[in-house]
């Protein structure tokens, strides 16, 4: 096969010549992203010259190893997250020459814990969460000690709770919104015991494991990384709940509902100002190298960060992202046309 060698920015890459005559923008990364990122690339395969990108939901985890890959056309151009890459993922990239990256945030999302709505609406707390869904929760009998789940139904964990078994599914590991709900809502109810949060100051690694740590017993499942079949599977099981983004909840606003979490409704004003919970940023990250080389990539970021798109009236609001401010709108839509590296020294 014939080897081309591109000038590629921060240094030269040897791909091949069939690689070189990629011309479509090549998307990876989160789930929670995919249907906003979705309209963007339909749009901008209508109203321009380019043609649509082509987009892979592979979760965030799975979409920053497939980014940090390296460069050359082989490779994705750009990444979507529903959390922040991780220092470790950033150096991931620079090791594989993947060195000058842009980040672009996008917006804000809550991550729910939804039903059916046949179903009764749940309130639930961070520390009932944890209970229900933690590998190994502190002794029902009490002390300072932590055994295996012993929880089978909901009433188990608080009296108030229906008497239905705890049967929840949700994300992988690869997951952005796995590692945004173990971060958020479980070590969340996880440090309201003295006892493990006190294991914090004494051994990061134990505390991130006791809180981190999903229970694999039964009650929670992994779905994958479609939630659309975890919103399939709670109409057709009233039992079951599902955790997945706000945006999903949204598109199925007639059949399921969200449960309160410390009293606080899922809505976009509680999302935005962090009032509810368990909110979290979406991010997408572009491959500086590639733009350049496969047409149509900044030309992508910069639709998606028009406020047409993403502004407080933009059609992407109308599929479920909750807005930026304004001002952190147009500081990140300057980044994209200057095509801003990030640095590690802010993760």
């Amino acid at each position: 096969m014939a080897l081309a060698i591109v000038a590629l920015t921060g240094g030269l890459s040897m791909v091949s010549a069939p690689a070189l005559a990629r011309d479509t923008v090549n998307v990876v990364g989160s789930s929670t992203v995919y249907p906003f990122a979705t309209v963007v690339a339909e749009r901008f395969g209508r109203n321009t010259d380019f043609p649509t990108p082509k987009l892979e939901s592979t979760g965030s985890g799975g979409g920053f190893k497939l980014f940090c890959a390296g460069t050359g056309t082989q490779n994705p151009d750009i990444t979507n997250a529903s959390r922040r890459m991780k220092l470790s993922e950033f150096e991931m990239c620079q090791r594989n020459g993947v060195e000058a990256i842009t980040e672009v945030k996008i917006g804000a999302d809550g991550i729910v814990i939804a039903n059916s709505k046949d179903a009764q609406k749940l309130d639930l707390t961070l520390k009932q969460v944890f209970l229900a869904l933690a590998k190994d929760v502190p002794d029902p009998v009490g002390g300072e000690k932590l055994v295996p789940n012993p929880y089978k139904k909901w009433s188990d964990v608080d009296p108030g709770l229906p008497d239905t078994a705890i049967r929840v599914m949700g994300p992988p590991p690869t997951s952005g919104t796995r590692d945004a709900f173990v971060e958020i809502a479980m070590e969340g109810g996880c440090k309201t015991y003295d006892f493990i949060a006190q294991i914090k100051s004494d051994d990061k690694s134990r505390y991130k494991s006791v809180c981190h740590s999903m229970r694999e017993d039964g009650p929670f499942v992994e779905a994958g990384e479609n939630d659309n079949l975890i919103v399939q599977r709670l109409v057709q099981d009233k039992d079951t709940l599902g955790i997945f983004g706000y945006s999903f909840l949204m598109e199925n606003s007639g059949e399921i509902q969200a449960s309160t979490i410390n009293g606080v409704e899922p809505t976009p004003d509680t999302i935005a100002d962090e009032r509810y919970p368990v909110a979290r940023s979406l991010f997408f990250y572009i491959k500086n190298a590639h733009v350049g080389v496969v047409p149509g990539i900044q030309e992508y970021a910069e639709a998606f960060t028009t406020e047409n798109a993403w502004g407080d009236n933009g059609y992407l609001v109308d599929v479920g992202l909750i807005p930026n401010p304004r001002n952190v709108r147009m500081e990140t839509a300057k980044a994209v046309r200057a095509l801003k590296p990030m640095t590690g020294d802010a993760l």
